[in-house]
């Protein structure tokens, strides 16, 4: 768009304030939440053709009053609220649990809702690092029946439908922005078994979403994701959220043309991906991405520092020009994706016990570790084993071990430790600090 029309689009995006205009004929709301404006759709990019991947925060209406709904069918209530566990790669106190949450569809659209839920699961796991860490996740649906198919400023401002959830478009007077009622939401994600991650799929093909990064202190979940299910750019939105609510990423996109963001003069930030010193400084210091300073970049070009982020023209610089924290349909740059794999190992354990670790194992026992796989042949995990900390180099690898094969004295009465470490030599982490924490153990105690 023209840099004055991208000017005045962005003066909307920050300029609004708590109760401004929201969607037309919304009901009444109270309370207000911080969510992230996705960026503008086809046509509507920015400079160099660049898909700017969000337009700043807004202050929005954390629940809404319920329209006047009908009741629901007995049918309908038995389907409610089912949860299916769609992707399962182990249990949920070793797992990433994603939960999916579907708005705007019917009881007779709950088939699609889950042919959406797969196939947005799909686009997220198309990306680096979610491909190589995909079996790290487990993914859950909650079934919301809604009394109408679609969502509230879809496909005008003035169109309210009655959902579960009370997904609408026009949010605070922005078209794109796609709110929820997170009061609703949590109600079906405590269904549940657990949620680190949730996303809401609204029943449309408008391009939407919206960025929900507050951690849930009720449920534990690190942040909401909303997206169309079925408008691809979408999907990008949402894996763009969990670059902040999973890898703790600042924005890295900024705004030419809107006073008040011509220069950063702030202090350091403390996101990984955005700094106010040069990559002279930033090698000489050793800090923020120093690591990865001339490397090539997934999203193009080196990692070097390039001005303009955290929505600053200039004062702040960015790891490379046009991640997916700035443009979407981009990849993760390299200190990005280290960040993520850091966020995935906050709730996912590479190391489970198989066999319990409160018994004393004998010689008939064996103990037993299940070991996720990376998705690609070249990346796997690191298994070795240790009794009394000494390294088993015959047991390296493997995910079993009896205790015979220990080979202990018969004589010898005294119990030992077995040790099982698991750790992840991803080429992808440098940061010894998180090199420190992509990795787990199992223990147990062990006697002839």
């Amino acid at each position: 768009m023209a840099a004055a029309t991208m000017a005045a689009a962005v003066m909307t995006a920050l300029a609004v304030t708590p109760g401004s205009a929201s969607a037309g004929a919304a009901p009444e709301t109270t309370g207000q939440v911080k969510v992230e404006i996705p960026g503008h759709e086809h046509g509507e990019s920015g400079q160099h053709g660049h898909h700017e991947a969000g337009s700043g925060y807004t202050w929005v209406p954390s629940a809404r009053k319920a329209l006047t709904t009908a009741p629901l069918s007995a049918a309908e209530i038995r389907a409610d609220s089912d949860v299916t566990k769609v992707v399962d790669n182990g249990p949920t106190a070793d797992r990433l649990d994603v939960v999916v949450i579907g708005d705007g569809y019917t009881a007779a659209e709950l088939d699609q809702f889950h042919v959406d839920a797969k196939e947005k699961w799909a686009e997220v796991t198309a990306v680096e690092p979610y491909t190589t860490y995909q079996n790290l996740f487990n993914v859950w649906t909650v079934d919301a029946v809604s009394n109408d198919s679609g969502v509230s400023g879809d496909p005008g401002r003035d169109v309210v439908k009655d959902t579960a959830l009370g997904s609408y478009f026009w949010c605070d007077g922005i078209e794109r922005l796609l709110c929820i009622d997170e009061q609703k939401v949590d109600s079906y994600v405590a269904k549940a078994p657990e949620a680190d991650l949730v996303i809401v799929l609204s029943n449309s093909t408008k391009y939407g979403g919206a960025g929900y990064n507050t951690p849930s202190k009720k449920l534990g979940y690190e942040g909401i994701s909303t997206a169309s299910a079925r408008n691809d750019r979408s999907g990008q939105v949402a894996i763009h959220e969990t670059g902040h609510s999973l890898g703790k990423l600042a924005d890295e996109y900024f705004y030419p043309g809107y006073p008040g963001y011509e220069q950063y003069t702030g202090a350091e930030p403390e996101e990984s991906n955005i700094s106010t010193l040069s990559a002279d400084a930033i090698g000489v210091q050793r800090t923020k991405w120093y690591r990865w300073l001339g490397e090539t970049s997934p999203d193009g070009g080196t990692v070097g520092t390039h001005q303009g982020g955290g929505y600053y023209v200039a004062g702040l610089n960015r790891p490379t020009d046009a991640s997916i924290m700035r443009v979407l349909g981009k990849p993760f740059n390299l200190p990005g994706r280290e960040a993520m794999i850091a966020g995935f190992y906050r709730h996912a354990s590479v190391a489970t016990a198989l066999t319990p670790t409160d018994r004393t194992l004998r010689q008939l026992d064996t103990a037993r570790v299940e070991v996720p796989r990376l998705a690609g042949e070249q990346q796997q995990l690191d298994v070795q084993w240790y009794l009394d900390g000494k390294p088993l180099t015959a047991q390296a690898g493997r995910t079993a071990v009896p205790v015979a094969a220990l080979h202990l004295d018969s004589r010898d009465l005294r119990s030992h430790s077995l040790t099982v470490i698991v750790a992840d030599r991803t080429d992808a982490v440098r940061d010894p600090a998180i090199t420190a924490t992509i990795q787990d153990q199992q223990s147990w105690t062990v006697r002839h």
